[in-house]
């Protein structure tokens, strides 16, 4: 059921859900793109707590902002959501978030088509883009979606080792610890790696780090915090280091050209968001990485990194779910700077 205007919606909006590994984001955005009420909460985790308790735990924060915002008639409700990784997994998150009558109607789907809405421009009339585009995340860990302007869709099953991934702020961290702990009892080359990671968290050897994430020392969610201190140690001229950060820009640039190609797209100028912390913090080693190889690999890519919350994208396709009109996606991206 679509909107054709602002008129006689007043009272009505649409209910966005980022939910990623370490952070949930909810916002209700009116049919006319105002931002009416946000929240905030911890990480959306259906893999470790199961479905039910997931969604259970969206509830705050859902009714935070909804009461923040007035309380508004929700037409929508459409989740981008951490472990929407397969087809089914989408199909039985919409059906749980769908019983907890939060919205008239529900959708939910993987994060990566949130980060490809927001980095493809609006289509002029309002609604979804007619373009086509692909989007490669990289944050706690990585994913890859495509989608053409007719329809047709390419994505990956994006559930780490299991299905062939590597890196992301979670891959690369273990990464950089795994060489930093074989450094220090010889198994490996030496890598500024096994003093940098312990004396980031106060310690002097590596190996009293490893015994702090594995005592409970140390919040395991706290080893997110070793990728940054990788890409410096890179930075620093450390050839263990500096072959992972080729390693994760080898990865981006690879799921982006297997994703254009499959969509046959190769041969079009075609959009790739990058996006996720990772790639939005622009590290100029892994960024030029990933340009680089995008321009020799398909030149007619047209990487851009999109550095807009992932809810930003959810509450677009919200609004492309009613039919808002052209005027409500241009506030909603005058709101956050897009």
């Amino acid at each position: 059921m679509g909107v054709s205007g602002v008129s006689g919606v007043s009272g009505r909006a649409v209910l966005a859900v980022d939910g990623g590994n370490s952070k949930t984001d909810v916002v209700v955005v009116g049919l006319d793109g105002r931002v009416l009420g946000a929240a905030r909460g911890d990480g959306f985790q259906p893999q470790s707590v199961g479905v039910r308790a997931a969604v259970e735990a969206l509830d705050p924060l859902l009714r935070s902002a909804l009461a923040e915002a007035g309380n508004p008639a929700v037409t929508q409700v459409t989740g981008a959501l951490a472990g929407a990784d397969l087809p089914q997994e989408e199909r039985l998150l919409t059906e749980a978030l769908a019983a907890r009558g939060w919205g008239a109607r529900t959708e939910v789907v993987n994060d990566t088509f949130a980060i490809l809405r927001a980095g493809l421009p609006d289509a002029p009339g309002g609604g979804a883009p007619a373009t086509s585009g692909v989007a490669v995340v990289c944050g706690a860990g990585i994913n890859c979606a495509g989608r053409r302007a007719d329809g047709r869709v390419h994505r990956f099953a994006a559930l780490g080792e299991l299905s062939g991934d590597w890196g992301g702020g979670g891959g690369l961290a273990r990464a950089a610890l795994w060489h930093a702990a074989r450094a220090e009892d010889g198994r490996g080359p030496d890598t500024e790696l096994a003093r940098a990671l312990p004396g980031y968290f106060g310690r002097e050897r590596v190996e009293q780090l490893v015994e702090a994430f594995h005592l409970g020392g140390l919040d395991p969610c706290r080893r997110y915090e070793l990728t940054p201190v990788l890409f410096e140690v890179a930075a620093s001229g450390d050839p263990v280091a500096h072959r992972l950060v080729e390693r994760q820009a080898e990865e981006v640039a690879l799921l982006a050209t297997v994703a254009l190609t499959r969509l046959e797209l190769l041969g079009e100028p075609t959009p790739v968001v990058l996006g996720g912390g990772v790639l939005a913090a622009r590290h100029p080693q892994l960024h030029e990485g990933v340009t680089r190889r995008l321009a020799e690999r398909a030149p007619r890519a047209e990487p851009r990194v999109i550095e807009v919350p992932p809810v930003v994208g959810a509450a677009l396709l919200a609004l492309d779910g009613v039919g808002a009109p052209p005027p409500a996606y241009a506030a909603l991206r005058a709101h956050h700077r897009v």
